[in-house]
C-alpha cells in the first residue's frame, strides 16, 4: 500500500531521533536534493525514508510547516483512515475506562496516543475535538465516524479555533458537527460537579490535565480558607470546597468565567464562595492591602513562558505571582504553585519558589511534587508531551 504513497528522504544521520521513536520530522532533516517539498500538498501521506533509502514509517506532510511531518505509522502497509482511528481509539478508551469510572477525561492526547494532530475530550456523551495540523484537518470526516462508531456521542463539538492551526495554514472555525449542544454542559470531576461553556469557554472548556492535583489539595482543605488564583471556572477553589473548605476566594481576569464558576457553585449547594473579578496581580496587592490571610494560595496561571524567547520574562512571572502569594499566607500555610508552560523546566520552578520564600524570609518545604493527569499520558521520546508541573509547599516563618 505504502507503493502508491510519495517519497520524503531525510539527510544523512537524521534518521536517528525517528529510529528512537520520536514522531516529527523537521523541515531542516528533509533531504531537498533528492525530496521536492514543493510537490507535496499540505497533509498528503508519505513514506519517510533514511538517506539510504530504508522505510521509516509513513506520515503526514505539510511541507509549509517547520515539523514538516508526523509519522502516524511504523507499519508500511497501514495508512491513517477509518479503521486506524477505530483502533487507536479503542486503545486510548481502554486506558481511560481502567482509570475512571465516569466518563470524563481527555480520551486522545495527540501523539501521546499515536493521533499526532488530535485532542478529544469526553463530557459524558458529547466529545470536542480539536485538531491542528493539516493532516487531521484532511481526515476529520474519517476521524467523526470513527468517534461515532466507537463511541456513539450523542454530540460532537470541533472546537478548531486555536491559534496553533495558522502554524500549519488552517483556518480557524468552531463548529457543532453533531446533535445540538446546549448553552451549558456539566463535568463531573473530584466528586464536584461544574456548568461548563464548551463552545465558549478555553481551550475545550476545560482541564482535565490537573485532576489528580487538585484531587492531593482536598486532603489538605477541610476548615482551611483558600485562595485560587487564575482560576477560570473554579476548578481548584470549588474541589477544595467540596472537600470541606471554610471559605473560598476565586480570582480571575475573566468575568464570563467566574459567572460559569458562580452557577456551578450554586448548583453545588456552596455558600462560601467568593469569586473576584480583575488582574490577579492588582487584586493580590488589594487583598494584601486588606490584610487578608489564607490557609492555602493556589497558583496556577495560564503558560507564562510559551516561546523559548520568553523565557526570562515567564520565569519572573512565576518568582513575582509566587512571592505575592506568600504574602498572603498565614503563618503556617500551603502553597500550590502550577506551570503548564512545557518550556518551564520542574527544577527551575522550584527555584523560584525558594527565591521567593529567601526573598519573605519565609522557609518552604516541598510536600508533593504532581504531574499531569494519566489521562495525559507523556510520549518518552517526546519531552514536549510533558507540560504540567505542580508543588504542594508548606510555607512558615523561618
Amino acid at each position: 500500500m505504502s507503493n502508491e504513497l510519495a517519497s520524503v528522504f531525510l539527510k544523512k544521520g537524521q534518521e536517528r531521533r525517528l529510529n528512537q521513536g520520536h514522531l516529527w520530522v523537521y523541515s531542516n532533516e528533509i533531504d531537498t536534493q533528492k525530496t521536492s517539498l514543493k510537490s507535496f500538498t499540505a497533509g498528503e501521506q508519505v513514506v519517510i525514508l533514511s538517506s539510504q533509502g530504508k522505510p521509516l514509517g509513513i506520515a503526514y506532510i505539510n511541507p509549509h510547516s517547520l515539523i514538516c511531518a508526523r509519522i502516524i505509522s511504523r507499519k508500511m502497509n497501514i495508512l491513517l483512515d477509518r479503521s486506524l482511528f477505530v483502533h487507536r481509539i479503542k486503545i486510548a478508551l481502554s486506558l481511560r475506562e481502567r482509570l475512571f469510572a465516569k466518563p470524563f477525561y481527555r480520551l486522545i492526547f495527540g501523539e501521546s496516543d499515536l493521533l499526532p494532530g488530535v485532542v478529544v475530550d469526553r463530557f459524558n456523551d458529547t466529545l470536542v475535538v480539536q485538531l491542528t495540523t493539516a493532516g487531521m484537518e484532511q481526515q476529520r470526516q474519517a476521524l467523526i465516524e470513527a468517534l461515532e462508531k466507537v463511541l456513539k456521542p450523542s454530540i460532537i463539538l470541533l472546537r478548531n479555533d486555536v491559534k496553533i492551526r495558522q502554524l500549519e495554514g488552517l483556518e480557524q472555525y468552531n463548529e457543532v458537527v453533531l446533535g445540538n449542544l446546549p448553552s451549558l454542559t456539566e463535568v463531573e470531576e473530584n466528586g464536584t460537579r461544574f456548568q461548563v461553556d464548551l463552545q465558549k469557554g478555553q481551550k475545550t472548556g476545560w482541564f482535565y490535565d490537573h485532576r489528580m492535583n487538585r484531587a492531593r489539595v482536598q486532603t489538605y482543605a477541610k476548615d482551611k480558607r483558600v485562595l485560587d488564583l487564575f482560576s477560570y471556572v473554579g476548578a481548584w477553589g470549588l474541589e477544595a470546597a467540596a472537600a470541606g473548605a471554610s471559605e473560598v476566594f476565586c480570582v480571575d481576569a475573566s468575568e464570563q468565567a467566574l459567572d460559569w464558576l458562580d452557577s456551578s457553585a450554586e448548583m453545588n449547594g456552596f455558600n462560601h464562595i467568593t469569586s473576584i473579578q480583575g488582574n490577579v496581580f492588582d487584586v493580590l496587592k488589594h487583598l494584601r492591602s486588606e490584610r487578608e490571610k489564607f490557609d492555602i494560595v493556589i497558583v496556577d496561571p495560564p503558560a507564562f513562558i510559551k516561546r523559548k524567547k520568553d523565557f526570562k520574562e515567564g520565569m519572573n512571572a512565576y518568582r513575582r505571582v509566587n512571592q505575592m502569594a506568600m504574602q498572603l499566607c498565614t503563618r503556617d500555610a500551603l502553597l500550590v504553585t502550577a506551570s503548564c508552560s512545557h518550556h518551564m523546566p520542574a527544577e527551575t520552578l522550584v527555584q523560584q519558589i525558594q527565591g521567593a520564600g529567601r526573598h519573605l524570609d519565609r522557609f518552604v518545604q516541598i510536600l508533593e511534587q504532581g504531574h499531569q493527569s494519566p489521562d495525559h499520558p507523556i510520549h518518552p521520546a517526546l519531552p514536549e508531551t510533558a507540560y504540567i508541573k505542580s508543588f504542594i509547599s508548606r510555607v512558615t516563618p523561618v
